[in-house]
């Protein structure tokens, strides 16, 4: 990033750093509590009994390193009060408590705001724009520390995803600047932080056998096997759990897998991996969070400012899981914030992109703009309609199976049609000579 671009950087990262402070008052979900009590878990007993104490529902279930990462907050959390580091005080919410677990959140997102400022670092400069708003460095800064999903998630709902993204994001950007050792190094770390990062190591894994440990390429851009570095493979093994990337190898996102070794396109083909094998493992897996599909949408964001096909799939997707996160705030006052945010967000996702892309055709089909409009009847129905109708004594999951029989259907699409892009995409002469 150039040196006039950490003027309005700094402005886009302090603006969303000043609405995360504002939505402090707002609901919070039971994983406030959760990780309340995981702090007082961790202050307060030695380390062989941390997976073991069940006072509360909410036991320690995320791995070490998160762990950890509650043990040193809970340090800082005995000044603010003590009282809620005593594991007996179930659901204990002090103002002092509310205050240090969401400026937490909001201290950690340092990380994410500095993952972003390297990732748009990544990003290349073929479009030149004299209007900062029309540079894809600014758009994708905008659509990564302004993410509707991220926000509702993390400072309403409450959770501490925005450092772990944080964590993923700054990998991306080290693989893509070549510093493989240090993407890897910061996937594995990330890895021991929350193990549903494990949906994309697959993507990881692939780009750095083909890309690391093989040094070059034939001149038709096939794999030169002599080219194979003994001295590489020992240096990732010593950083990447080996044993987490085998271990995740469902047949579904194996024609992605395919693509990453047979057909290599450099960091976009393995952020194209990456997103499919997140896309892959929500659409499967066995016990999926609403809140996973932000694994897909946060790294889709680097891909939706470079080409214009990629970004129809992002406006598409980003809609549709942003609007399957709104079941997540459902008490009245966080109706008008969440509805609110969301059009801020689409509102400047679709007239970025579109401006960005204009010279090309339109990133949305006609069939896909109809769908995308008709989530405004819906939400309409779930939120103002269904509630008045007698309807809500008898059958009070309506609204949520509607939402989610809806959204399925769109992120279904999107998985498929970005399934077929990468299948079928042809790769240029300079694409294989790379």
């Amino acid at each position: 990033m150039a040196a006039g671009g950490r003027g309005w950087f700094l402005a886009l990262a302090l603006g969303v750093s000043f609405l995360k402070c504002l939505l402090i008052p707002a609901y919070y979900s039971t994983d406030f509590e959760v990780h309340r009590n995981w702090l007082a878990i961790t202050h307060n007993l030695p380390i062989s009994q941390w997976y073991y104490e069940a006072t509360s529902e909410w036991t320690l279930d995320y791995p070490p390193f998160f762990a950890w990462f509650e043990c040193a907050l809970s340090h800082v959390a005995k000044y603010f009060d003590p009282k809620m580091l005593v594991i007996e005080n179930l659901n204990y919410t002090s103002r002092a408590t509310i205050l240090f677990q969401r400026f937490s959140v909001i201290f950690t997102d340092i990380l994410f705001i500095y993952a972003v400022r390297e990732c748009c670092r990544c990003v290349n400069g073929k479009r030149a724009a004299k209007d900062v708003l029309e540079k894809p460095t600014f758009i994708l800064a905008v659509l990564l520390l302004w993410n509707f999903g991220l926000l509702i998630v993390d400072h309403i709902h409450f959770q501490y995803n925005g450092f772990l993204f944080g964590l993923m994001l700054l990998s991306v950007a080290r693989l893509c600047q070549k510093r493989y050792l240090e993407g890897a190094l910061l996937f594995a770390v990330l890895l021991h932080f929350k193990h549903i990062y494990i949906y994309v190591a697959p993507a990881y894994g692939i780009y750095l056998l083909r890309s690391y440990c093989f040094t070059t390429n034939n001149a038709d851009g096939s794999l030169k096997w002599r080219s194979f570095s003994v001295l590489h493979v020992t240096l990732l093994g010593l950083i990447v759990c080996l044993v987490s990337a085998l271990s995740l190898g469902p047949f579904i996102v194996l024609p992605s897998i395919f693509c990453l070794w047979f057909k290599p396109q450099g960091p976009r083909g393995f952020l194209q991996c990456l997103v499919l094998c997140a896309l892959s493992s929500f659409m499967f897996g066995w016990h999926v969070h609403e809140k996973a599909i932000l694994l897909a949408i946060l790294p889709l964001s680097l891909l939706s400012v470079q080409r214009a096909k990629d970004a129809g799939i992002y406006l598409l997707l980003t809609t549709i899981g942003h609007f399957s996160l709104f079941p997540l705030l459902f008490t009245p006052p966080e109706l008008p914030i969440k509805i609110l945010l969301m059009l801020l967000f689409t509102v400047y996702s679709f007239s970025s992109l579109n401006s960005l892309f204009r010279r090309e055709r339109p990133l949305l089909n006609w069939l896909e703009t109809i769908y995308l409009i008709q989530l405004v009847p819906l939400e309409i129905f779930c939120e103002i309609i269904f509630p008045l109708t007698p309807w809500k004594r008898h059958f009070p999951f309506v609204p949520l199976l509607l939402t989610s029989v809806y959204c399925a259907l769109g992120v279904t699409y999107a998985w498929l049609k970005l399934y077929v892009s990468v299948l079928t995409e042809r790769i240029s002469v300079r694409q294989k000579a790379e």
